[in-house]
């Protein structure tokens, strides 16, 4: 079981990445646009 700290912590982390996607490419995309960008900062970050 992840503690309370580690789990924030990531969940922190994948929040923000989901902002800056958004950020970057503002509403009104399909959801599958969102998600490749999503999974392609996380992985840059070392999240994936």
């Amino acid at each position: 079981m992840v503690n309370g700290k580690l789990y924030n912590s990531i969940t922190e982390r994948i929040i923000w990445c989901a902002i800056e996607v958004h950020k970057e490419l503002g509403p009104g995309l399909m959801e599958s646009v969102y998600e490749v960008c999503l999974k392609r900062i996380l992985e840059k970050r070392g999240c994936l």
